[in-house]
């Protein structure tokens, strides 16, 4: 009996040694889990540019079809309107017929006819990265957000009483041909990522007048703060408005706008007037490309390329893509 309790006690682990081992493994772990995060980022960033692929692939497909690009949102000359967004009128080139089938153009009130279709996740709309993947309710209607904005230029956007567009891919009203790009396809931004329930103001009634020109940094951008703060941005993938569903090439992607409200500093989108909120007032908008990819926001370019863009690229080239028709030579390559 002595002789067979001593193996048995050889064989036992000490506490220490259990400890050390415990230890060890807590070190592996530690190493190794930066890898496994990097690995899984990589991931979800590879999926985001592949979705925003398909919203390239949708937007050549539409213009294929109808011999030009979808306008940003159709707004009735002289009157307030919360129109559609050209994410809903591409619905069927994403395989969505079911839902853009709910959608009438033509009503006077288009998003309370068919509620559901507001409320509907479109998975290919949201960045796996998203942090706030979830609906929001108002009470009138529930919206879902989505990650992917339409470039409508570099500052102006619209002025509703000469129907001016801006100088973006997309405009209010104006459903432009591939041939009024003449910046070229490949040099033009399509769509960029955007953050779900981006802190921004918006009507602040300033600029009043077209033809200011874009402020050249964050600190000259804070001349055109007030109007209404809240943490809404991009959370209507339905709506055709450009804090919601568009993006502009004002700053380089994930530049930081500081903007204190209540103690606390945000980092905000600007919009002067909502487009369809004024019938005098014209729309300049800051909207910028966001993402939760380390260092990069994935684009996609007119021709159907999709590409990531560093933090650091130089404000020139990045609104040169910005432009349909700017007259630049420079690429973001």
């Amino acid at each position: 009996m002595s002789r067979q309790h001593n193996v048995l006690t050889k064989r036992a682990f000490t506490l220490v040694e259990l400890l050390v081992v415990i230890a060890i493994i807590g070190i592996l772990v530690g190493l190794l889990l930066p890898a496994v995060q990097a690995a899984r980022e990589a991931a979800r960033r590879s999926q985001c540019q592949n979705q925003l692929k398909q919203v390239g692939l949708a937007l050549q497909n539409y213009e294929s079809a109808q011999n030009r690009l979808p306008p940003f949102a159709e707004i009735p000359r002289g009157q307030t309107f919360q129109p559609f967004s050209a994410m809903v009128r591409i619905l069927p080139y994403i395989e969505e017929q079911q839902l853009a089938d709910l959608v009438d153009f033509d009503v006077a009130v288009p998003f309370t006819e068919h509620p559901e279709v507001a409320q509907t996740r479109i998975a290919l709309y949201m960045c796996p990265s998203e942090e706030n993947d979830r609906a929001r309710a108002t009470p009138t209607l529930t919206y879902y957000p989505l990650n992917y904005g339409l470039n409508v230029g570099t500052w102006f956007v619209y002025d509703p009483a000469t129907g001016k567009a801006g100088d973006g891919a997309f405009a209010p009203n104006h459903p432009f041909k591939f041939s009024e790009v003449s910046d070229g396809l490949s040099k033009t931004l399509a769509a960029c990522e955007v953050k779900a329930y981006q802190p921004n103001v918006w009507d602040t009634n300033n600029p009043s007048t077209v033809g200011e020109p874009a402020p050249a940094t964050p600190a000259a951008l804070a001349a055109y703060f007030g109007g209404t703060f809240d943490f809404n941005g991009h959370t209507e993938w339905v709506e055709g408005d450009v804090h919601e569903t568009g993006v502009t090439a004002t700053f380089p992607p994930n530049t930081r706008i500081p903007y204190t409200n209540g103690g606390v500093e945000y980092d905000i989108d600007v919009t002067s007037m909502r487009d369809g909120e004024s019938t005098t007032v014209p729309t300049y908008a800051a909207i910028t490309a966001r993402s939760y990819h380390p260092g990069v926001v994935n684009a996609a370019m007119l021709d159907g390329s999709v590409r990531a863009v560093a933090d650091d690229i130089d404000l020139a080239p990045w609104r040169a893509a910005g432009t349909r028709a700017g007259g630049e030579s420079v690429g973001l390559n």
